[in-house]
């Protein structure tokens, strides 16, 4: 029998080996690496909607957890709060009846920008009737009413209406525009007045009401918190300062009251930032608005004090300039000729430290111990002139107006 096989001497030929054979080897890689692929496809397909739902399963987990705890403690508050609402509900209550909406008349000229008048235009009907709107309240029951003096300022009808529906004609008492003040008066029975509050009392912080007729809504009630206190306005008197405030006061509400937690005023709603409400609002203090409502009432005008200084803050700088130990009173930086001032020897460079035994802190300060000083009563002053400690006296005279 023959065998194949190399001749002697040749090198040995390499085995052959069939391509079945190898097919049959790989068929197992084959299967690994297919499953694999399946695995990763698998993988790819179910993991995501799997965790996902897995997340969603624990994020609603946690958000029905904090839905329990806010169920279990408004639970547990719910005598507080309800009885927080009900004295929201009581202050509007009380508030509502006393708060008036105001509607005016005034004649204006209507001529054509840049045309001319001539004297026979009046009797050509050549002038407008404007009307205007705003709020007040009642702060007693004659009938006397406090507003801001621009709502009703060059009125030549004013009305106001009523909670009850009633709406009346009403007089100018008085009216001071310093402070933006009016007072008016009705003569109607049955009358609900609003108690003033202490503005003095009020801190950063306090919850306060606003009341007035917002575009002509009226009787509308926002809610909101003292913001400051002191406030400098452009424009307002030196010795006017406002409580600024967060509660939403528009055009309409000028007049109308800001009162607290008790329903009792503690300022008069004046003035916003801008032409419509951006989260800022001032109010007259009831301190300065229920003293020039009295004195209204009484003299229908306001004769103020008068020192005829011009004033300017104490800073640390100016008070090492002017060697005095630590920033206290205010800097006189001018002294007006033919004055209370000059006549009372007051001087440039002066800092005054005390009006009538009072302590003064700053230029706003000493400006309303001025003006509210009786005119031509003699006040004693306080000052530090180089060092050195004086005391002047001087007769208080009538601001001019």
């Amino acid at each position: 029998m023959l065998e194949s096989g190399n001749a002697p001497g040749e090198p040995e030929a390499p085995p052959v080996v069939s391509a079945a054979a190898d097919y049959t080897r790989d068929e197992p890689q084959r299967m690994t690496r297919l499953v694999y692929i399946f695995c990763v496809l698998l993988t790819l397909l179910v993991l995501p909607p799997l965790v996902q739902r897995i997340w969603y399963a624990a994020s609603f987990g946690r958000e029905q957890a904090r839905v329990d705890v806010a169920l279990a403690g408004l639970d547990k508050l719910a005598p507080d709060l309800e009885g927080l609402a009900t004295a929201f509900r009581f202050v509007a209550q009380k508030v509502g009846a006393s708060v008036v909406h105001i509607r005016t008349a005034r004649f204006v000229n209507s001529r054509r920008r840049g045309s001319e008048w001539s004297g026979s235009d009046l009797f050509r009907g050549r002038r407008s009737r404007e009307l205007g709107a705003g709020s007040g309240v009642i702060v007693d029951v004659e009938g006397y009413i406090v507003t801001n003096n621009h709502v009703v300022a060059g009125a030549t009808e004013i009305w106001v209406q009523l909670i009850d529906g009633r709406e009346v004609p009403a007089d100018i008492v008085g009216a001071d525009v310093l402070t933006d003040l009016a007072v008016l008066k009705i003569d109607e029975p049955n009358l609900i007045a609003l108690p003033w509050g202490d503005s003095e009392a009020m801190e950063t912080g306090d919850m306060i009401w606003a009341v007035g007729s917002p575009f002509g809504l009226r009787r509308s009630v926002s809610f909101g918190i003292v913001s400051a206190k002191g406030r400098r306005m452009d424009g307002a008197a030196t010795e006017q300062d406002f409580l600024q405030t967060d509660a939403a006061v528009n055009p309409g509400n000028s007049g109308g009251p800001l009162v607290n937690i008790q329903g009792n005023i503690v300022g008069i709603n004046t003035a916003i930032v801008g032409t419509t409400y951006r989260g800022i609002s001032f109010a007259i203090p009831s301190a300065v608005a229920q003293d020039i409502y009295e004195r209204l009432k009484t003299n229908r005008k306001i004769a103020r004090g008068w020192l005829g200084v011009e004033l300017r803050e104490l800073t640390p700088e100016l008070a090492e300039r002017f060697g005095i130990e630590s920033p206290r009173g205010v800097l006189v930086v001018g002294v007006f000729r033919d004055t209370p001032a000059e006549r009372a020897r007051i001087e440039v460079g002066d800092v005054i430290i005390e009006w009538n035994g009072e302590t003064v802190d700053d230029p706003t300060t000493l400006s309303r111990m001025v003006a509210a000083t009786e005119v031509g009563s003699r006040a004693a002053v306080k000052l530090i002139r180089d060092g050195v400690e004086m005391n002047l006296e001087v007769e208080v005279g009538e601001r001019p107006s």
